[in-house]
C-alpha cells in the first residue's frame, strides 16, 4: 500500500483529499505546515507528497526544494488555490512532478497521483536494475567499522571530494569505490576503473592520458587515455601505490588544472573527473622511502575511508557467508545448502589472510564438497586445500570415519601469526598451482593477483613442480 503526505494548511483541504485518497485504499498522513511536514518525510519513507504552495511558517517551493534535496526520487504534487503557468513551471523547474489547481479535480487527482506513483516505482527499479548490471554487490555486515564505512559513504558520495580507500588485498576496497560512486551526483557517467599495479610503468601514462599516433614505437593509432573516458564521471585508481613517480607528477598536474595532455601531443584537454584512490600500502612509508609524492597523497586523501580486514569484523562473516551461499547456490542452480551453528563458529575462528575473497573462494569449495549441512567437520577438512589428498574424512583404526587430521597443521610449530600466515600462503598457492597444471597466468587469474607477484611468492616459498 503506497503511503502519501499530504502538507496544507486549510484543513478542509486536507479533510477532503485524505477522505479521497483513503477511499482509494491508499495509506495517508497529513500535517498543517512546511516545517514538521519535511520533518516528516526527514523521519519516515513516503512514497508520495502533495504540497500546498502558499503556507505559513515556510513555502511550499520552500519544502520542495529541501526535501528534495534529502530524498531526490520523492514524487511531489504541488497544489494551489492560485494557480498560473508561471507557478506551474517554476515548480516543474525545482523537481515537481506535477501542478494541480484547487479546488482539484477528482479525476485528474486520481490520475496524477497514480502516474507519480509509477513513476516512483519505475526509478526505484531502474536503480535496481541498473545496480544489477553493475553488479555492485551490498555492503554486507553489521559491525561498528562497516557501518561507520556506511555512514561515511552516505556523506561524502553526494560531494565533489576525493576519496583514498585504504586495506588489505581482498577487503572490499573496490566496492566502496563502486558505492561512493552509485550514490553520487554522477552515477549516470561512466565510472572508469584503472588498475595502477597491473599496467606497467612505461605504459601507465598512456593509459590514463592517452597517446597521440605515432608517439612512441607501437603507437599505430590515436588512443583515448582514461581521464578523458571518464569526463563528467568518476575515476577509480586502483592500487596507486604502484604509480610510477613521472605519472604521479601528471595525476597531480590533472587534479590541480583539471586538464590533461596526451603523450605525444601537445593539445591540453580540460576534463571534469572525480578522482577516487586505493591502495593496500602505508602511503606514508612510501613517501618515506621515497616511492610516492607527499604532494599526490593530500591532493587524494581529502577523505580517507580504510576497510577493516575481515579479521577486524568476524561478527559479520556469518551474514556475509549467508549472502555467499545463497548467490552461489543460486548460480548453480542448487537447492541452497545450509550451514551449522559450528560450522559457522569455525568459519570465524579461520585466520582469513585473503579477506572476504577468501572467504567467497571458501564458501564455493564447501558447496561443492560438502552435503546439504555444512559442518565445522567440513570446515575444518577443506580450510586448507593444499593439505594433502585426505581433503574429506579417513577411515579410523576402529573403521568409522573420521575427519582427516592431515588438513589441519600442527600450530604449535608457528611461532607467531606471520609464520602461519605464510604457510597458509604457500599451501593455498601450491593447491591452486597443482589445479591448474601449473600454468602460471591461469593461477594468477584464479586467485586475482599479478603473475609477476604470483612468480615472486613461487620463488619466495620456494614451489616446484612435482615431477610425475
Amino acid at each position: 500500500m503506497a503511503k502519501l503526505l499530504i502538507i496544507d494548511d486549510e484543513r478542509a483541504i486536507r479533510s477532503t483529499l485524505r477522505e479521497i485518497l483513503e477511499y482509494e485504499n491508499y495509506e495517508v498522513e497529513d500535517i498543517d505546515n512546511g516545517v514538521d511536514g519535511l520533518e516528516l518525510i526527514k523521519k519516515k519513507k513516503f512514497d508520495l507528497v502533495l504540497c500546498d504552495i502558499k503556507m505559513n511558517k515556510m513555502d511550499g517551493m520552500e519544502v520542495l526544494e529541501q526535501a528534495l534535496a534529502y530524498s531526490p526520487d520523492l514524487p511531489f504534487i504541488m497544489i494551489s488555490g492560485h494557480g498560473t503557468v508561471e507557478t506551474a513551471i517554476e515548480a516543474s523547474k525545482k523537481g515537481a512532478f506535477d501542478f494541480i489547481s484547487k479546488p482539484p479535480d477528482l479525476n485528474r487527482l486520481l490520475i496524477t497521483v497514480r502516474n507519480a506513483l509509477d513513476r516512483g516505482t519505475l526509478v526505484t527499479e531502474t536503480k535496481v536494475l541498473k545496480r544489477k548490471v553493475s553488479k555492485t554487490r551490498d555492503i554486507l555486515g553489521s559491525s561498528d567499522n562497516i557501518n561507520k564505512i556506511k555512514e561515511t559513504i552516505e556523506r561524502v558520495a553526494p560531494t565533489e571530494a576525493r576519496v583514498l580507500i585504504t586495506g588489505a588485498n581482498g577487503s572490499g576496497k573496490e566496492l566502496v569505490a563502486r558505492w561512493l560512486h552509485e550514490k553520487s551526483n554522477r552515477a549516470d557517467s561512466p565510472l572508469i576503473e584503472v588498475n595502477c599495479a597491473a599496467i606497467p610503468s612505461e605504459l601507465i601514462e598512456s593509459e590514463l592520458f592517452g597517446h597521440e599516433k605515432g608517439s612512441f614505437t607501437s603507437a599505430v593509432k590515436q588512443r583515448i587515455g582514461k581521464f578523458e573516458l571518464a569526463n563528467g564521471g568518476t575515476l577509480f585508481l586502483d592500487e596507486i601505490g604502484d604509480m610510477s613517480l613521472s605519472a604521479q607528477a601528471k595525476v597531480l598536474r590533472a587534479l590541480q588544472e583539471h586538464k590533461i595532455t596526451r603523450v605525444g601531443g601537445e593539445k591540453e584537454f580540460e576534463v571534469n573527473v572525480r578522482v577516487l584512490a586505493a591502495t593496500n600500502k602505508d602511503l606514508l612509508k612510501e613517501i618515506e622511502d621515497g616511492n610516492f609524492r607527499m604532494d599526490l597523497y593530500h591532493r587524494l586523501n581529502v577523505i580517507n575511508i580504510h576497510v577493516p580486514h575481515l579479521r577486524e569484523r568476524i561478527e559479520d562473516i556469518p551474514e556475509i557467508a549467508q549472502n555467499f551461499l545463497e548467490d552461489i547456490c543460486k548460480d548453480y542452480g542448487m537447492p541452497v545448502k545450509k550451514i551449522s551453528e559450528g560450522g559457522m563458529l569455525a568459519l570465524q575462528n579461520l585466520p582469513w589472510t585473503g579477506n572476504v575473497r577468501e572467504l567467497h573462494n571458501m564458501i564455493e569449495r564447501l558447496i561443492i564438497l560438502s552435503d546439504k549441512v555444512i559442518t565445522d567437520h567440513d570446515v575444518v577438512a577443506f580450510a586448507n586445500p593444499g593439505g594433502g589428498t585426505n581433503i574429506g574424512s579417513s577411515s579410523g583404526t576402529n573403521g568409522t570415519s573420521s575427519s582427516s587430521s592431515s588438513v589441519v597443521p600442527n600450530y604449535d610449530k608457528f611461532t607467531n601469526f606471520q609464520d602461519y600466515k605464510d604457510y597458509a600462503e604457500r599451501e593455498f598457492i601450491k593447491f591452486k598451482l597443482e589445479k591448474n597444471n601449473w600454468n602460471v597466468s591461469k593461477t594468477a587469474d584464479d586467485i586475482d593477483i599479478q603473475r609477476s607477484h604470483l612468480y615472486s611468492k613461487i620463488e619466495k616459498y620456494g614451489l616446484k613442480r612435482t615431477a610425475e
